[in-house]
């Protein structure tokens, strides 16, 4: 079995447990809601309106995919810790194991989040810019690289930041930068 084919399988295992894992936390979080009083009127958009009760810390793994090999896509699994309402500032890691078994890429990335719909964000689309090194594991030695080792990598993505209940949400998000052309992911994550 190859890296690509384990790395599916681990992901595929990942998505699955997380999923569980989340969803029973979302069935007890929706229980204790409708113990609760109900509103008085709920907004047309609930979408877009972020419940005031969670804090500003959100953590979200994920799943990317890259083009940084000029063989094949680059697939792999990512993590993001960030903290913010309006601006998200945060750490965002990345591993992708290419296609071809080529080139491998670990991105170490600074992210800053825009979200771009209203004051009270946290759902909706989003704008971030995200920089740091871009560390290479070549596998085959006659691949022309810049730099051996990594180089600084840049990115722009746009996305939109769905809620699942109050406290979990799916991301996904298109990307472009350097040195890598163009990217996209999803992600689940909760906010805190």
């Amino acid at each position: 079995m190859n890296k690509l084919s384990c790395l599916k399988f681990v992901l595929f295992v990942w998505f699955v447990v997380n999923f569980f894992v989340y969803g029973e936390f979302l069935q007890a979080q929706e229980e204790e809601q409708t113990q609760e009083p109900a509103q008085e009127t709920a907004p047309v958009f609930s979408y877009l309106t972020p419940p005031t009760q969670k804090g500003e810390l959100w953590i979200c793994p994920s799943a990317e995919i890259a083009l940084y090999s000029k063989y094949s896509f680059s697939y792999g699994p990512g993590f993001t810790i960030a903290y913010g309402r309006k601006a998200s500032i945060g750490f965002k890691a990345a591993f992708f194991l290419d296609e071809q078994e080529a080139l491998d890429v670990l991105e170490l990335h600074v992210l800053l989040r825009l979200y771009l719909v209203g004051t009270a964000a946290n759902s909706g689309p989003f704008l971030q810019i995200t920089g740091g090194p871009a560390i290479f594991f070549k596998n085959i030695d006659d691949i022309s690289l810049p730099s051996d080792y990594g180089l600084f990598s840049a990115s722009i993505s746009l996305g939109w930041r769905f809620l699942l209940g109050s406290t979990f949400f799916v991301e996904p998000s298109v990307r472009g930068g350097y040195p890598f052309i163009v990217g996209g992911g999803i992600s689940l994550g909760f906010r805190f």
